[in-house]
């Protein structure tokens, strides 16, 4: 495959932006006029030269074909990746052809990058098959395993008594505690070196100020918490699939053992999700061949995307492995063997009521689940009241949307594309409701982003 071959669409290139403004600031880069020296290769490279509000022009470059997705280099001072020169140079090269003519030799600045990034991949991949040094030394290993193991058990067991006496005392006590109380106990689990634990009590003390009906929903949460303790008080007693589900919810660290599947991967989704120490990155695929929808996590510091970034509605030819857990959808991504290309398909969908049960057979497999990937065919946006809803157009039946989805812009492109038609939809459905991620108009037509 030619790398140079395959232009991406200007829906696939915003996509891959970190918010609303980045891709409001790149389409407005989008155009010859700030470009100078733009130029691409067929090993899957392009720059340019951004006029800025310096002397010197902003030196952008962005590798396509990257091991990892797409990697951006820009001189401007942005910390967002990619910034918005990264952004209009790849919608310059997604337009017309001749605005990023195809050369054979990149200049200086951009050669002297691309073959450093090209030396740290092959530096990066492992040598005849060594070990690596964690895994020298097993016996180590497995006494700080015990040791952490340890100390999470005495979390859960105190946890468990602060509990017990919340529901004793009352939950009216947690509404005068406020954050107070849950933030302590959050430090607990922290020092137990349990952070699944700690973020769940930290979303307890935002229960109380809810609105009505807050002490229901507070008594839920707790009653998963519970069955979370106790699963891991008790995880000898679990088949091994859900003693490791329990074993990630609690926050250990578990590797992608699972064989290697090689297929075309179809990008989905992608989308982030900030707080105040982490962006988490979330991109969601489908196997053309073997059917299985896999989910990518990536990390960013505060303030900073991660690294990983595909662009939605192309595939990737790759290799995945499943992380340990029942009902589990992440995967690692290994080895890969060509840049993203486009590939005429889409998962094929479902009925809502068939999508609730989904969901609700998933739970049987991991209780503390929000959501599951699903793929909802010939569905209709119509409006509930204040809120948004996808009715089967068949059936009838609708999904409500979720608070978080009626907010985003990408609501509306869902209405627009439908314009009162059937679309296909994929998105994440749980007890919340549904979240459009990414649709299709019915017949042919390319998917279009909706976060």
């Amino acid at each position: 495959m030619t790398q140079q071959g395959v232009r991406w669409s200007a829906d696939q290139v915003l996509a891959l932006a970190s918010d609303a403004a980045s891709r409001k600031a790149g389409s407005r880069l989008g155009a010859a006029g700030p470009w100078s020296g733009a130029g691409s290769c067929e090993e899957g490279t392009v720059w340019g030269l951004c006029k800025g509000s310096g002397s010197k022009p902003y030196q952008t470059i962005v590798d396509i074909a990257g091991p990892a997705g797409p990697a951006y280099k820009c001189s401007c001072p942005s910390r967002k990746f990619p910034c918005k020169h990264a952004l209009g140079l790849l919608l310059l090269w997604a337009g017309e052809d001749d605005a990023v003519p195809t050369v054979a030799q990149a200049p200086d600045w951009a050669e002297q990058w691309i073959a450093g990034r090209r030396k740290r991949s092959e530096d990066k991949r492992p040598a005849g098959g060594g070990s690596s040094p964690a895994a020298a030394d097993p016996e180590a290993a497995r006494r700080r395993a015990e040791k952490r193991a340890e100390r999470v058990t005495a979390g859960a067991t105190e946890l468990e008594q602060r509990l017990t006496d919340l529901l004793r005392g009352g939950l009216a006590a947690a509404e005068q505690a406020r954050y107070g109380l849950w933030e302590e106990t959050a430090a607990r689990m922290v020092d137990a070196q349990a952070p699944g634990l700690a973020a769940r009590v930290r979303e307890l003390g935002a229960i109380p100020a809810s609105g009505p009906g807050w002490p229901v929903r507070l008594l839920e949460e707790c009653a998963l918490l519970h069955l979370l303790d106790q699963g891991w008080l008790r995880r000898d007693r679990l088949p091994e699939g859900l003693a490791a589900t329990v074993r990630s919810r609690i926050g250990l660290p578990a590797s992608a053992d699972g064989p290697p599947v090689r297929d075309r991967w179809l990008v989905l989704a992608q989308y982030d999700t900030v707080d105040v120490k982490l962006t988490t990155r979330r991109i969601w695929l489908h196997g053309a061949g073997t059917g299985r929808t896999a989910l990518l996590l990536s990390y960013g510091a505060a303030g900073r995307a991660p690294e990983l970034a595909l662009p939605v509605g192309l595939a990737l030819d790759a290799e995945l492995s499943a992380y340990p857990g029942t009902g589990g959808h992440r995967a690692a991504l290994g080895e890969r063997f060509a840049a993203p290309a486009p590939l005429p398909l889409r998962p094929p969908g479902i009925p809502t009521a068939r999508a609730a049960a989904r969901y609700g057979e998933a739970l049987r497999e991991d209780p503390w689940l929000e959501s599951v990937p699903v793929t909802l065919e010939r569905v209709v946006p119509v409006p509930d009241g204040d809120s948004w809803q996808l009715a089967d157009a068949d059936s009838k039946l609708a999904l409500p949307l979720t608070p978080a989805a009626r907010s985003r812009p990408g609501l509306w492109q869902l209405v627009a594309l439908s314009g009162g038609a059937p679309v296909t939809v994929f998105g994440e459905c749980g007890h919340r409701g549904f979240t459009p991620l990414t649709a299709w108009a019915e017949g042919a037509g390319e998917a279009v982003p909706l976060c």
